[in-house]
């Protein structure tokens, strides 16, 4: 499986140790996982996704770093005119066969 994994809502704590728990737990089972920048906003635009391929090198310093890696926002795609079928289309450009939404309001 290709797996997308975005953060969405305001920076927290925890939000990279869930990325890189995702990660870890996703390739042990020999899925691929990438990171979609800037939250919904990484999927919601039309034909402008934002993929991030996330290896071990990228999430094995992350734990100690405070915010997510791959960037948030509070667009949320219900409320944009197309914007649901904007993230299907671009979910679908990327070969998406999950998706791992990680955050508070707006996610």
């Amino acid at each position: 499986m290709r797996i997308g994994v975005l953060t969405g809502g305001g920076d927290c704590p925890g939000l990279n140790a869930a990325i890189r728990a995702v990660y870890h737990r996703a390739t042990k089972s020999g899925h691929e996982v990438i990171g979609l920048r800037n939250g919904w906003a990484g999927l919601a635009v039309p034909g402008k996704p934002l993929p991030l391929p996330l290896t071990h090198e990228k999430v094995s310093m992350i734990l100690t770093q405070g915010g997510t890696m791959l960037g948030s926002s509070r667009t949320n795609p219900i409320k944009q005119q197309g914007g649901l079928d904007a993230v299907e289309q671009n979910a679908r450009a990327l070969g998406l066969d999950a998706l791992v939404a990680i955050g508070g309001d707006d996610t």
